[in-house]
């Protein structure tokens, strides 16, 4: 199955590479990311690509990308929402409130943001329905030590799935969540040069080809059928058992 698809954070990391999975596997897919210059590189001048340059932590923002998807293709299939910021890393007591509150801001209320709006108008849209997948982490299970931000951020985001799961239900709007272990983005490439630097184990990492290709997995069901959750991760990665 094919269809309309928003990608939020689709400059780079992992929005980059499912959007341009499913633009090769024949979707029409709309990138929303604050930076237009790289939404159009990865567009290329496709006519299956549109480029809906906005920031998530604006609600306006959000249903404009929404709202230009709907108009080019006439509907929205599949939200995959994913922009997130990993901020400065610290205990509690050494994080800048500005920090909390930006980690906030982007990885909730911009994941509500857009859901909000692709909620709509999926809603609304004949025949109605759809599917929004959520990047979760795995963060919201398990976290790293001085990830106070991104973890409570991620654990909400489990929250939402479930109730979008359960007020989707009505209108045919699927909802699940993919927790996503150390693939290979400028975020984990970051966090591993910190280790490094600071003579800490470098946390082992996979492709992000590979989380993409569970992600339109996820996406490409058809309307009867739903992953709710799904972990992906590098397979050595320190998840599973006691360090």
């Amino acid at each position: 199955m094919t269809g309309t698809m928003l990608v939020t954070g689709a400059s780079s990391g992992i929005g980059r590479a499912v959007a341009e999975l499913a633009l090769e596997e024949g979707w029409r897919v709309g990138l929303m990311a604050r930076r237009e210059a790289e939404l159009e590189a990865v567009a290329g001048g496709r006519g299956a690509a549109l480029a809906a340059p906005g920031d998530v932590t604006s609600l306006a923002d959000c249903e404009r990308a929404v709202a230009a998807v709907a108009e080019k293709w006439g509907r929205l299939d599949v939200l995959f929402n994913n922009a997130g910021i990993f901020t400065p890393q610290g205990t509690i007591d050494e994080i800048d409130y500005e920090d909390w509150t930006r980690s906030v801001s982007v990885n909730l209320t911009g994941m509500f943001n857009a859901a909000r709006a692709a909620f709509a108008q999926m809603r609304r849209q004949d025949p109605r329905g759809g599917r929004i997948v959520n990047n979760g982490s795995i963060s919201a299970h398990a976290p790293r030590e001085g990830s106070i931000c991104y973890t409570t951020t991620k654990h909400a985001v489990t929250g939402l799935t479930k109730t979008l799961s359960l007020d989707g239900r009505p209108f045919d709007i699927a909802c699940g969540q993919i927790d996503i272990g150390n693939a290979r983005t400028p975020m984990i490439e970051a966090l591993a040069s910190r280790a490094r630097a600071e003579g800490k184990v470098v946390p082992e990492t996979m492709d992000v080809a590979d989380a993409a290709r569970s992600v339109l997995h996820m996406a490409s069901l058809p309307a009867e059928a739903n992953v709710q959750f799904m972990t992906v991760m590098a397979t050595k990665m320190p998840y599973i058992g006691r360090g």
